[in-house]
């Protein structure tokens, strides 16, 4: 799984592309960075950076889907998050104007493996997408969405499927969606069958709003379940008002709407969330703790991602260690020599997110190894 959070950048107050303000991320960051592919690179604390037409994005690396692993994703996004911001800092310093970063999206990505067995035309990840459409938007609203949110998206990227949302200034409801998302994805993922008609036998335990139906999704192929697909847009509305008729013919509030789907899917979310996270995204469907669509407008964290809203370790290591993956690819980036059936490596670049480009140093040659094959061998890092 992994995350990205586009930011739209306002300088001196006014919207402007990132393109026109900073040409390229390599005028922001003052560190060298190493180059992953186009016009993408990899900052100093892991994560990826890029300009995406109008729009800074920040993306995480890969990390492997297991007990918090939504945590673990959260907490390397904002501190690439972090880090940005610094090196913003330093440029206003440098050039006289002010930059701020207004939160546009993230997208919570969670890899396609549906089983071992034979993938039917039942079970495709455009199947998939679609399937999650309906059942997704709910609670992903309770726990990531704001007042001015005007959807929530699945798209089938080949091996994965992404979930699309607003950005939320909030790390912890963030990491809740993320975790929430995984945990109903693999549980869905294991279904006989993504067709919808899956979703009849559950009509009380999945309730859906009725007369829902996806529309194609702005970028990219994929749905969105658009504010204008329901009745009543329900990113204004009361989320306490039992105002919505479900497919099981009740009269019901969105909150309870999400609280009855995470609870049918409660176990797949415990099995891969921290106990923390777990808490928070029960105490949100119970109405203990609060969402961002009960306050009266976007909250201004939202205009000022890393100052107004930051991270602030709730995670430190030693309460959450660092995945594997996440290791691997910092030592990868991090420049540190790889000692392997004694010969020494020299990463130089990376290839996509799951393979690191090395140089070996008794001849130069290049050799390209996949994150996969390099968990073997974390003891052997920092040769000297």
């Amino acid at each position: 799984m992994g995350l990205e959070s586009e930011f739209t950048v306002l300088l001196d107050g006014q919207p402007a592309k990132p393109e026109d303000v900073f040409k390229s991320p390599t005028n922001i960051v003052r560190q060298k960075m190493v180059h992953r592919t186009g016009r993408s690179y990899h900052l100093p604390t892991s994560g990826a950076v890029y300009f995406d037409t109008g729009v800074i994005e920040i993306a995480t690396g890969m990390f492997e889907i297991e007990q918090g692993c939504g945590a673990k994703a959260g907490r390397a996004l904002w501190e690439n998050i972090r880090f940005l911001r610094e090196e913003l800092d330093a440029w206003e310093r440098t050039h006289g104007h002010d930059v701020e970063l207004q939160g546009f999206s993230t997208h919570y990505n969670v890899s396609f493996s549906p089983s071992s067995k034979k993938r039917t035309e039942s079970c495709s990840v455009g199947k998939l997408a679609f399937l999650l459409t309906h059942i997704l938007p709910a609670p992903v609203m309770l726990l990531a969405a704001n007042r001015r949110s005007t959807g929530v998206g699945v798209r089938p990227r080949g091996n994965r499927v992404e979930v699309t949302a607003d950005f939320t200034p909030n790390a912890s409801l963030m990491i809740a969606t993320a975790t929430l998302c995984v945990g109903i994805i693999k549980a869905v993922m294991r279904w006989p069958s993504y067709e919808l008609g899956e979703l009849d036998a559950f009509r009380r335990e999945l309730p859906m709003i009725a007369g829902v139906t996806p529309v194609p999704h702005s970028s990219r192929k994929g749905w969105s379940a658009k504010y204008t697909c329901y009745p009543e847009n329900p990113f204004i509305q009361d989320i306490d008002e039992p105002m919505w008729r479900t497919t099981g013919d009740e009269r019901l509030p969105l909150r309870e709407i999400a609280g009855r789907i995470t609870r049918f899917f409660w176990p797949s979310i415990q099995r891969f969330s921290d106990p923390f996270t777990l808490r928070l995204i029960g105490a949100v469907m119970a109405g203990r703790a609060p969402s961002l669509l009960e306050l009266t407008d976007r909250p201004p964290e939202y205009d000022s991602v890393g100052r107004l809203c930051q991270w602030e370790d709730l995670f430190p290591e030693r309460v959450l260690p660092r995945s594997r993956y996440e290791r691997v690819l910092g030592h990868a980036i991090s420049g540190e020599k790889l000692r392997l059936d004694r010969e020494t490596y020299v990463p130089v670049g990376m290839q996509g997110w799951s393979h690191v480009i090395f140089r070996r140093t008794r001849d130069k040659t290049r050799h390209v190894m996949s994150l996969d094959n390099l968990l073997d061998h974390l003891d052997g890092w920092g040769a000297r």
